[in-house]
């Protein structure tokens, strides 16, 4: 019961963790990767089994403060979605990561769903299967990024290991 669990890259970062007191809001440095200025996002579900949305920039650092009220974010800087799937979440996250993107004038986006990146953030979305509050936020996303794409932006897959909006 309220198990918690971290991921690590080597056995050494782990071990570290554990000597540093492994505490669970703290998180552990990525493996040594130079990561390109840009918005990164993601989503996930550890702390209370609930959705978490992040978006950071290369260093870590929250973002959503840009865009959304302090008052809607938790006491991680991330938007929570309780009643969301991570794949939702994931997508949310998207959203938010393109508009700080075109707000800041940053041309580079990056998350770890290859789903949301390759298909839900296009528009392109089972739209027989899915709900409608997915499909309008499919839809919202899409006009972001063909924004965001016109003006000479991208928006790309990172490995989960490496981006440091990782939950």
């Amino acid at each position: 019961k309220n198990a918690r669990f971290r991921s690590f890259t080597t056995k050494e970062e782990a071990e570290n963790w554990l000597k540093n007191g492994a505490n669970y809001d703290i998180k552990p440095p990525k493996s040594a990767k130079k990561l390109e200025k840009g918005i990164y996002f993601d989503s996930g579900t550890g702390r209370n089994q609930k959705v978490e949305v992040s978006v950071t920039d290369e260093k870590g650092s929250d973002l959503l403060d840009k865009i959304r009220p302090k008052i809607k974010l938790n006491k991680f800087g991330k938007h929570p979605e309780p009643k969301a799937t991570n794949n939702y979440g994931e997508l949310l996250g998207c959203k938010y990561a393109l508009q700080i993107a075109l707000k800041e004038k940053i041309k580079k986006v990056m998350g770890d769903s290859q789903l949301v990146i390759n298909y839900w953030s296009k528009g392109f979305i089972n739209k027989k299967e899915m709900d409608n509050k997915t499909i309008k936020l499919s839809e919202e996303t899409a006009k972001l990024r063909k924004e965001l794409e016109e003006a000479g932006g991208t928006i790309e897959f990172i490995e989960g290991d490496y981006n440091p909006a990782d939950l």
